[in-house]
């Protein structure tokens, strides 16, 4: 087990761009911010404000998603207790949540990727599918979290779209 975390964190070592200033740098920025809570909580609301029947359940249905995966997510960071790499960036995320296993970021993505597959139309479906890959790799790329973090986000994620698709459709 000890081998497995520590060729982990080199390959997490090997991704991190958090103290390399450029482009590259403000783009894993955006994108690791972009997979927030409160701003998907926002943005669902205004869609399900403005939006006609159709898109007010697919805002539902992501936001029960959402809220589903955030609590799953919590309760194994809970069990875990993984520590985030060490780093300056991302203080936020560093003070209001320690634990780094897994990735409620990447979960909340690919759980948002996965539910657009279900719920379309197809240009939401492709956007998604594109975005949430890179936020997980944006939230290593900043260090906050390992590989290992955000692959078992995505797994839980996925895991969580599939249901509520199946459940749903």
């Amino acid at each position: 087990m000890n081998r497995s975390l520590e060729l982990d964190a080199a390959i997490s070592v090997r991704l991190r761009i958090a103290e390399k200033p450029g482009p590259l740098r403000a783009l894993a920025i955006l994108l690791a911010h972009s997979g927030d809570s409160w701003f998907w909580g926002l943005a669902l609301a205004l869609v399900w404000w403005f939006g006609d029947a159709a898109w007010k359940q697919r805002a539902v249905v992501m936001f029960v998603g959402i809220a589903v995966t955030a609590v799953l997510v919590q309760v194994m960071k809970i069990a875990v207790r993984r520590q985030r790499p060490a780093g300056e960036w991302g203080r936020i995320y560093r003070l209001t949540d320690p634990h780094s296993f897994p990735s409620g970021h990447a979960a909340r993505a690919i759980l948002l990727a996965v539910l657009g597959l279900f719920l379309g139309p197809p240009w939401l479906s492709a956007a998604l599918l594109i975005w949430g890959p890179l936020v997980a790799l944006a939230r290593v790329a900043m260090g906050l979290h390992y590989v290992s973090d955000v692959l078992a986000g995505a797994l839980v994620g996925a895991l969580i779209a599939l249901v509520i698709g199946g459940i749903t459709m």
